[in-house]
């Protein structure tokens, strides 16, 4: 043992009574009132145990009859989260919650003499003023944590306040989605408490992003890069170009270069990948897609012409790709690269670097169209931007003369002949990495590509 005294903290239970509300889920809560412990603080319906004879589940059972009114069946006690709580007088204690939905009878004020109001509130709309320890409890839960840390420090008010929120929710060893401790409070340290984390990672991809809801409301996006390249372009481009689009792009709220980690504002919209629209909304998302590339690429003055392509990458490529080539891929691929080595160079500007439909978010409400995923961004020569979108556009002339329309000139010779070159490599590129990660759809797209490419240049 490292300390000399041995813990002996008492044991609360507390009640999570939910029930559907006009907004969603609402919670009961109970004033404390009188000469009791933090008096005038909404709290959970709670108590002790008994003694050793009383189990937990009995001791919410009786607690809830005795201050509530309300009988609820063992049976429909369900454990939501445990929170070690740390009193700002130094005491300490465990706090077990239980999630209940049923019960019999209308909840009422039973115990006057220490408790003058009960009511119902919305779960994401809590009453201040608000025992702190309860609210921990409340926010563990609504996190989706199953056990916290709540220690207050000395001349930490009783009552919940946001600059004194001490809850430390722990991570659940191997869970999916799970967030680094050190990530979760890099975030909250930016933005305040984060009561709902929502794991919303791209399926093939390494880096990992989540959805945090703040406790006191607001919407943030909080992301992993998978390595430091990734997080510098993408902070770069956040701190640089990116603001020239507005309200269009989200805003870089904090960086950290050893967690690899930034937070963002959320954007409107769904991702325009796997959707479809109506003929005429599609030539019009396609026109805006044009105009978004065109804002990009003007965010800052070109610099001088870039060098020739570089085909360091692709013999690597070749070997992770090979097994699902064409007869006459190869002989295709290494011919386009010959090719694009002798290309003219072209001056050199912003670019998004990623920019396709799954990084691209449409919102049917307000016509506007937002972009993200800023990790591969860096200076080149405007057309690598169209490499993955003219995929979207092959066979619908209809479209690219949208997007050239919103972008407000068309490509130039040489940009369509460095086009192509692009986008040969890049199919190559797409077939080898969907061979490593088991991404048929990418291997598909890649071989796609491949066979579209090599029937314009037969004719």
């Amino acid at each position: 043992m490292s300390g000399t005294e041995r813990h002996t903290e008492p044991l609360d239970v507390h009640l999570i009574a939910l029930r559907a509300g006009p907004a969603g889920p609402e919670v009961l809560l109970s004033r404390r009132a009188g000469g009791v412990y933090a008096a005038g603080c909404w709290h959970l319906v709670s108590g002790h145990l008994d003694g050793p004879w009383e189990d937990m589940v009995t001791a919410l059972v009786r607690e809830t009859r005795e201050e509530a009114g309300i009988v609820v069946d063992p049976a429909d006690v369900h454990a939501a989260v445990t929170v070690h709580h740390r009193s700002p007088a130094g005491g300490a204690r465990i706090g077990v919650f239980f999630e209940v939905r049923r019960w019999d009878g209308t909840p009422k004020v039973m115990e006057p003499r220490v408790c003058d109001a009960m009511d119902w509130f919305a779960l994401d709309r809590l009453p201040e003023p608000m025992v702190a320890y309860c609210r921990a409890g409340l926010d563990a839960y609504r996190a989706g944590a199953r056990m916290a840390v709540h220690f207050q420090e000395p001349g930490d008010p009783i009552a919940y306040a946001p600059a004194a929120d001490r809850l430390v929710p722990v991570p659940e060893p191997g869970s999916p989605g799970a967030v680094p401790p050190k990530v979760r409070a890099f975030a909250e340290r930016a933005v305040g408490r984060i009561t709902d984390w929502t794991d919303a990672s791209w399926a093939r991809e390494e880096s990992r992003v989540w959805r945090a809801s703040g406790a006191e409301g607001g919407t943030w996006y909080v992301k992993i890069h998978r390595n430091d390249r990734f997080h510098r372009r993408e902070v770069a481009a956040l701190r640089g170009w990116v603001p020239s689009l507005g309200a269009t792009a989200p805003r870089l709220v904090a960086a950290d270069a050893q967690l690899r980690t930034v937070v963002l504002t959320a954007v409107g919209g769904r991702s325009l990948h796997g959707v479809t629209y109506p003929l005429e909304q599609q030539r019009r998302i396609f026109h805006r897609i044009g105009q978004l590339a065109a804002a990009i690429h003007t965010s800052a003055p070109p610099r001088a012409a870039a060098g020739a392509l570089s085909r360091g990458k692709l013999e690597r490529h070749l070997a992770g790709a090979r097994a699902h080539l064409a007869p006459g891929d190869e002989e295709f691929i290494r011919a386009t690269a010959e090719k694009a080595a002798g290309l003219p160079a072209l001056e050199t500007v912003p670019t998004h670097g990623d920019l396709q439909l799954r990084n691209l978010r449409w919102d049917d409400e307000t016509d506007l169209l937002y972009v993200i995923d800023f990790e591969r961004s860096e200076e080149g020569p405007a057309i690598r931007d169209f490499v993955r979108l003219s995929d979207a556009w092959h066979g619908r002339p209809d479209l690219l003369a949208a997007v050239m329309e919103g972008y407000g000139r068309p490509f130039t010779p040489e940009e369509d002949a460095r086009l192509a070159a692009l986008s040969v490599l890049d199919s190559v590129s797409g077939i080898a990495y969907g061979t490593a990660h088991d991404d048929p759809e990418l291997v598909e797209r890649g071989r796609r590509t491949l066979a579209r490419l090599r029937a314009a240049r037969r004719t």
